[in-house]
């Protein structure tokens, strides 16, 4: 297939969008810099892999057979001193954190990855590749040590528009056997009892940087399409290996560089997980979220948030922006989903189908669909086309979910006797939902309760809501119902009234704590107002649920169980 006529990507090296032009007619190749698995991942380590997931459906979408590569590294002086640490080998280091970052990708929906090189496995072919530079003249052998020689590369800084005058390298004792201060490892010496491999040079292990030349080279070629990874890696890593590849092959290495923003915390200067993992030591501790400070744990967060929460608070914003993390802001991001699941539910009724059966649409075109939710549904591809702007892209999917909400009341599709022409028309619309969906790689299936126990515990209470609720609109006491109302807002959850009962949706981790502060509060009130059945009622019927109130010198606690 031809370059599609709309896709255009930012480009790091120039600065500027660019059509997106593969290097091989109707393929594309993307590496992606991954983790060095010397620790579990922190939620820092996802940025990259879900957005270029995201990119990658997209691709797929507009027809590109998309070949996408993720490396490990898994030797490296972070590997060998923890295994020194906890006194097991690198391998066994190395294979509990890839087990444990591959959960990690899973529960986020990350599953387009085609390959994961690990460096000890491409071994030869990195050996290969600094013989190749080393007999070109562009690396030089010094006491066991290879180091590139960057004086010979007159291209080096161009991605990161820096001069050779700017570079420092390797410090420490490497400094001393280098010609030049700027210049960096290719192989290092063995020490001691660490893990080597044979080489020309002798015993050693590879640099950071040309492990991901060879393996890029290995898999894509010597030139492929999109080099990704976070801003950080632009300098050194992903200018040295530049340098690396360019002069070994004389060829541009990578047409497109992407790269993503960090994620924050909250306002906070510092990345999450500090500087890069190949950064030195980070001395300011302002706000940054290092692994001592609280990066890491990603499992626990999954386990508490939810994998398309999390997936969708980083989709929000464009790929090239800062990402400003906090529990809160994911929360803001669940209240957002909590709509569609709604229209997902309204589709059921409507249709007595599951949304999540909904069969992708195999041309262009959706049958039935109107003309605002084409047009919804254009614009959505449009951002995406534009360097995968999923921030853009999203906005048309809410848009989207408005249409078949105003559809569905308009026509009262969840009557009996409903239009057989306007459900077609409410179908075609979740239809182009669950297709651009699946480009963000959300709504793939029902989402999985986030919480344990806290959702059994929140879902008793929020029938005592209901069952307040219900009687208090029954009696004609609309103050407590419309307490109950405006208490609940505050949390995300949201209360649809049904011929078959009252239902509630949304919530989050805080959502328990919000709904049982509007219980107390709502109790108070009605003890002060005198209404006693009232406050008797929200104490027994806690109490019947498993929750028990405490009414102390300070103000009124709950406990469960």
């Amino acid at each position: 297939m031809p370059a599609h006529p709309t896709l255009q990507i930012y480009n790091t090296l120039s600065k500027k969008k660019e059509p997106f032009e593969p290097v091989k007619e109707g393929k594309v190749g993307i590496y992606l810099c991954g983790p060095t698995v010397y620790a579990e991942a922190h939620i820092g380590h996802l940025v990259g892999p879900v957005i270029f997931d995201c990119i990658t459906r997209h691709l797929k979408h507009r027809g590109y057979d998309v070949t996408w590569v993720v490396n490990i590294t898994d030797v490296d002086d972070k590997l060998i001193n923890k295994a020194q640490e906890r006194g097991i080998t690198m391998l066994e280091v190395a294979e509990e954190n890839i087990k444990d970052y591959q959960g990690n990708l899973a529960a986020l929906g990350v599953d387009q990855i085609s390959e994961f090189p690990r460096a000890t496995e491409c071994m030869q072919e990195i050996i290969d590749f600094v013989a190749d530079l080393v007999k070109q003249g562009y690396a030089y052998a010094s006491e066991g040590d290879v180091y590139f020689d960057v004086g010979k590369d007159r291209e080096y800084g161009k991605l990161s528009n820096r001069s050779v005058a700017d570079m420092q390298g390797d410090g420490g004792g490497q400094a001393a056997r280098k010609k030049s201060a700027a210049d960096f490892a290719l192989w290092k010496s063995a020490k001691p009892g660490e893990p080597s491999w044979e080489s020309p040079w002798g015993d050693g292990r590879p640099g950071w940087h040309i492990e991901c030349s060879a393996m890029s080279k290995k898999i894509l070629g010597e030139t492929f399409d999109i080099h990704g990874g976070g801003l950080d890696l632009v300098f050194p890593h992903h200018e040295n290996e530049v340098a690396q590849s360019e002069c070994c092959h004389g060829k541009p290495m990578v047409k497109y560089w992407a790269h993503n923003g960090l994620l924050r915390k909250d306002s906070a200067a510092g990345k999450i997980g500090g500087k890069s993992d190949r950064g030195e030591p980070d001395a300011d501790a302002g706000g940054k979220m290092s692994r001592s400070k609280g990066a890491g744990g990603l499992a626990d967060l999954i386990k508490k948030q939810g994998g398309e929460r999390i997936r969708f608070f980083l989709l929000r914003t464009h790929y090239r922006s800062t990402v400003l993390f906090s529990e809160p802001a994911i929360e803001e991001a669940a209240i957002g989903l909590e709509q569609f699941y709604r229209l997902f539910k309204r589709y059921t009724r409507v249709t007595g189908k599951d949304f999540y059966d909904l069969k992708l649409p195999t041309d262009a075109a959706i049958p039935c669909l109107s003309d605002p939710a084409a047009k919804a549904r254009d614009k959505f591809l449009a951002a995406m086309d534009d360097d995968f702007n999923t921030g853009g892209a999203i906005g048309e999917l809410f848009e989207l979910a408005k249409i078949a909400n105003k559809l569905c009341e308009e026509k009262k599709l969840e009557e009996s006797d409903a239009d057989a022409d306007a459900v077609a028309e409410f179908t075609a619309t979740l239809t182009a939902v669950k297709e651009l969906s699946a480009i963000l790689g959300i709504f793939q299936a029902p989402p999985a309760s986030a919480g344990g126990e806290t959702d059994e515990l929140l879902g008793k209470v929020m029938q005592v809501v209901i069952d307040l609720r219900a009687e208090s609109r029954k009696a004609k006491n609309f103050a407590v119902a419309d307490a109950i109302r405006d208490g609940l807002a505050p949390t995300g959850i949201v209360l649809e009234d049904r011929a078959g009962g009252t239902e509630w949706s949304g919530g989050g981790d805080a959502a328990m704590d919000g709904v049982m502060q509007m219980l107390i509060d709502l109790r108070a009130t009605a003890r002060k107002n005198k209404d006693f059945a009232t406050g008797d009622a929200v104490r027994d019927q806690l109490n019947a649920a498993g929750v028990t109130l405490e009414d102390r010198a300070g103000g009124t606690e709950w406990t469960a169980g």
